[in-house]
């Protein structure tokens, strides 16, 4: 190698690596989507096929994991660029192809930071890593909110209808969601704040599969009756695969690695902790004994409850919202529920 040729390795940056790009950024927004694609795949394949009774194990995980292949593919066809593009109405964006190069290797742009500096005059955060990190980070999000969307259905609905059912509500429901708030729409525009997915994915998720409930009808009476989990020990993986990925859901929501993606990890493991620990003691207070199912359904409500504002709350107040996930829904599922005769034809 002579001397231009080292001087070039040197001193000019290879195509790949663009003046803009931070591979610091992009590698923990990289990290990030891998940990949240884990809690779909394997952790709600294992945790669903696993807290089912048997018979359905192997309809539940194949519910999962079709959801999450039909996703992606769906998503990058048209609905990332419906749910994050150009507007082509204040809840919806301008569906189109997120494949070619010349797309995906620009540097991403966040739709929802659009803000006035001026009179005439708006700006638009640009993250320091390319298309094509958002558009795949962003894929996850809709993934996992497919499958937990599903966990409504486990043993109601076949796959046939579920195969159906994937792409149409991820394209007429979710991608009006996110566009209306993360895409810059109108709930954007009024000033809604959603850090990480509390409406755009819990909230929608949670109606949708209760709707989806209410609609297919309850199980059979005699699988409402006795519904224990076919395997306790898979279930706990899934669950512990869930947990450690949502480090990913909320620290990736900044689009960098900085001050504010630590400090949403660490809230998310506090709310997720306390949430747990508060279900499980009432579980001893009112049954003598703690539950396991119990204590997972405890750290998924601490997960879920933390996500709209991880990266914007104390530490403190993620104890506060873990005190109420883990003792609000426990009263509902264990006291109302039983009482609600509605409920039992739900949620059973």
């Amino acid at each position: 190698m002579d001397a231009n040729q080292i001087a070039y390795t040197v001193n000019e940056r290879a195509p790949a690596v663009p003046q803009w790009l931070n591979k610091g950024d992009n590698a923990w927004q990289m990290t990030a989507s891998t940990l949240v694609g884990i809690q779909s795949m394997p952790g709600l394949v294992i945790l669903y096929a696993s807290i089912v009774k048997k018979k359905w194990a192997v309809n539940s995980a194949f519910m999962a994991l079709y959801a999450f292949a039909a996703v992606l593919i769906c998503w990058v066809l048209v609905c990332y660029r419906m749910a994050f593009g150009d507007e082509l109405l204040p809840f919806w964006g301008k569906g189109a192809p997120a494949l070619g190069q010349k797309y995906l290797v620009i540097r991403a742009r966040v739709p929802e930071s659009r803000h006035r500096v001026t009179t005439d005059r708006y700006e638009t955060t640009v993250p320091f890593f390319p298309m094509a990190s958002l558009v795949y980070f962003q894929f996850t999000f809709a993934a996992i909110t497919l499958i937990l969307l599903a966990g409504s259905v486990l043993g109601r609905m076949n796959i046939k209808a579920w195969m159906a059912f994937v792409p149409l509500w991820l394209i007429f429901s979710y991608t009006v969601g996110a566009f209306s708030l993360w895409g810059g729409g109108f709930l954007y525009h009024w000033g809604v704040i959603d850090y990480s997915g509390g409406y755009v994915i819990h909230l929608s998720s949670g109606i949708a599969g209760l709707t989806a409930a209410y609609w297919v009808g309850p199980r059979l009476k005699s699988d409402r009756e006795r519904f224990p989990p076919n395997n306790v020990l898979l279930m706990l993986a899934g669950a512990g695969l869930l947990w450690m990925g949502w480090s990913g859901f909320n620290g990736g929501a900044p689009y960098a690695a900085n001050i504010d993606s630590s400090i949403a990890v660490l809230n998310t493991n506090v709310c997720a902790a306390t949430s747990l620990l508060v279900w499980t003691s009432l579980d001893v207070v009112f049954f003598g004994k703690p539950s396991v199912i119990g204590a997972v359904q405890g750290m998924m409500t601490g997960l879920v409850c933390i996500t709209p504002g991880a990266g914007l709350v104390q530490p403190w107040a993620a104890i506060v919202m873990g005190l109420l996930s883990g003792s609000i829904p426990w009263v509902s599922m264990m006291i109302l529920h039983k009482k609600c005769s509605w409920l039992q034809q739900i949620l059973i």
